[in-house]
C-alpha cells in the first residue's frame, strides 16, 4: 500500500473544512470525488464500508466519515485533524454571524433580510425531503415507513428516539418478510487505490480490547471534566449545564443526519427550555445552510443565542455568554462522534466483507424522510401563519417560498444563491 503524508492530508482536510457546503449529501459527494476518484487514497468499497458505519451512528455522518478516513490514514492524530478541521471553520464563521444576528438582528434592514430568508428555509427543507425521498423510498415498504413516521410526529408527537427505534424494529422484521425491499444499493468499486479491498488492516485499526477500553475511558473522562467545570461554575441547573446535558443526550440518540436532528433540537430548545424562539430557530437554520461544515452546526447558533438571551443569569457580558454557549454546545455535540469512530473503527474494520445492519439502516433512513417532511410543515406553520391558523397566511412569504421552490426543484439552483436571493427579496419588499 502506498502512503499519504500527514502534511498532504492536513492540507486536504483544511481545504475540505472551507468548501464543505451542500449538507451531508454534498459533503460526502465532495469526499467521494476527491478521495476515491481523484486522489485514489481509498477505494469505493472501503469508502462505502466506512460510510455505512457512519450512517448507523447518531450524529453528523459526513464529519464522522472524514474522521474515520483520517484515522485510517494517520491513526488518532489523523482522525482528530480531519474531524476538527471539518467543523472549526464553520464554528468560527457561525459564532461571528451569531454575534451579528444577536447584536443587530432588530435593525430594520437585517430583520427584512431574514424575513426573506425564512420562506426559503421552508422550501429548502421540503426540497431535502423530496431529494432524499426519491433516492431512499425505493418500494412500498420504505414509503409506508416514511408516511408512518410523518404521522407519528405530526399527529401523535412521538419522541424522535422512539420513532428511530420503531423504524429499526420494522426494518428487522420486514427484512425477514421481504429481504429484497431492505437491501442496500451500492455502486461498483472503480478499481485499486492506496487503501482498497486487498490492503491489509493497519496495526492501529486492528481490534484490541485494551485500546478500546482506553478510548472509552478517555471519552468518558473528557465528558466528565467538561460537565464538572460547568457544574462548578453555575451549578447543575444553570443554562450552560442544561445545554451540555441536553446536547450530550441529543448526540447519542439523533440518528439520520442533521435534518432528522433538528426537530428534536427544536422541540427542546424552543418549547422545553425557551433558549430561543421558533423564528430564531429558522434564522439559525438559514445561517447554517450558508456556511461550510455539517448542517448540525446550527446547534452552535442555538448555543450562542440561548446563552446570549440568558447572559444575566450567567453574570457575563452577552457576547461572552454567547461564545461560552456556542463552545459548550459544539463540544458536547461532537465529542461522542470522535469516540464512536476511535472505539468502533477497529470493530468495523473487522467486519469487512460482511453486510451488517442493512435492513434497520434502510428503515431508519426511510423514517427520516417523514421526519424531514414534518419539519417542513412545522417551519411552514410559523412562517406562513405567524399569528395562527385563524388569520390569513402571509402572502409575501408564500410568494417568496414558491419562488424558492421553483428555483430549487425546477432550475436546480444551489441552496446558497436561493437563500441570498430570497433575503434580498425581503429587503426589496420592506422598502416598497
Amino acid at each position: 500500500m502506498g502512503h499519504v503524508s500527514f502534511k498532504e492530508a492536513f492540507r486536504f482536510w483544511l481545504k475540505l473544512g472551507f468548501i464543505s457546503f451542500g449538507g451531508p449529501a454534498g459533503q460526502i459527494a465532495i469526499m467521494h470525488h476527491e478521495l476515491v476518484e481523484r486522489r485514489r487514497w481509498i477505494s469505493e468499497g472501503r469508502f462505502l464500508h466506512a460510510l455505512n458505519y457512519c450512517m448507523l451512528l447518531p450524529g453528523p455522518e459526513a464529519q464522522q466519515l472524514a474522521t474515520y478516513i483520517g484515522w485510517l490514514l494517520h491513526r488518532a492524530r489523523g482522525g482528530l485533524t480531519a474531524g476538527l478541521l471539518f467543523i472549526l471553520p464553520s464554528f468560527v464563521i457561525l459564532v461571528a454571524l451569531s454575534w451579528l444576528y444577536a447584536s443587530y438582528g432588530q435593525v430594520p434592514a437585517i430583520a427584512a433580510f431574514f424575513s426573506g430568508m425564512k420562506p426559503a428555509v421552508v422550501a429548502i427543507v421540503a426540497f431535502a425531503a423530496w431529494r432524499i425521498g426519491t433516492r431512499v423510498l425505493r418500494n412500498a415498504w420504505l414509503a409506508t415507513i416514511a408516511v408512518l413516521a410523518f404521522v407519528a410526529l405530526a399527529v401523535f408527537a412521538l419522541p424522535f428516539p422512539l420513532i428511530v427505534a420503531l423504524a429499526a424494529l420494522v426494518g428487522i422484521v420486514g427484512s425477514r418478510l421481504s429481504p429484497r425491499s431492505f437491501q442496500a444499493v451500492e455502486p461498483a468499486s472503480p478499481g485499486d487505490a492506496l487503501i482498497d479491498e486487498h490492503s491489509s488492516t493497519p496495526d492501529h485499526a486492528t481490534l484490541s480490547w485494551g485500546r478500546l477500553a482506553w478510548v472509552l475511558t478517555t471519552g468518558v473522562a473528557l465528558w466528565l471534566a467538561g460537565m464538572a467545570l460547568l457544574v462548578a461554575f453555575e451549578g447543575g441547573h444553570g443554562t450552560l449545564s442544561r445545554m451540555a446535558a441536553f446536547f450530550s443526550k441529543a448526540a447519542l440518540v439523533t440518528f439520520g443526519g442533521a435534518y432528522a436532528v433538528l426537530p428534536y433540537v427544536n422541540q427542546a430548545a424552543v418549547e422545553q427550555y425557551g433558549w430561543l424562539t421558533a423564528p430564531q430557530m429558522i434564522d439559525g437554520l438559514a445561517l447554517g445552510e450558508t456556511t461550510p461544515g455539517p448542517l448540525i452546526m446550527v446547534v452552535t447558533f442555538v448555543g450562542y443565542v440561548g446563552a446570549w438571551t440568558h447572559a444575566a443569569t450567567l453574570a457575563m457580558p452577552p457576547w461572552l455568554a454567547g461564545l461560552a454557549g456556542a463552545t459548550v454546545v459544539t463540544y458536547f455535540t461532537f465529542l461522542p462522534s470522535f469516540v464512536f469512530i476511535f472505539a468502533g473503527g477497529p470493530l468495523v474494520e473487522a467486519t469487512r466483507g460482511r453486510r451488517l445492519f442493512t435492513a434497520p439502516l434502510a428503515a431508519v433512513t426511510a423514517a427520516v424522510v417523514g421526519v424531514i417532511a414534518n419539519l417542513a410543515l412545522y417551519f411552514a406553520r410559523h412562517v406562513f401563519w405567524p399569528g395562527g391558523f385563524a388569520n390569513p397566511p402571509d402572502a409575501i412569504s408564500l410568494a417568496i417560498a414558491c419562488g424558492a421552490a421553483l428555483a430549487l426543484f425546477w432550475f436546480r439552483l444551489g441552496v446558497i444563491p436561493v437563500i441570498l436571493a430570497c433575503g434580498i427579496a425581503g429587503l426589496i419588499v420592506s422598502h416598497v
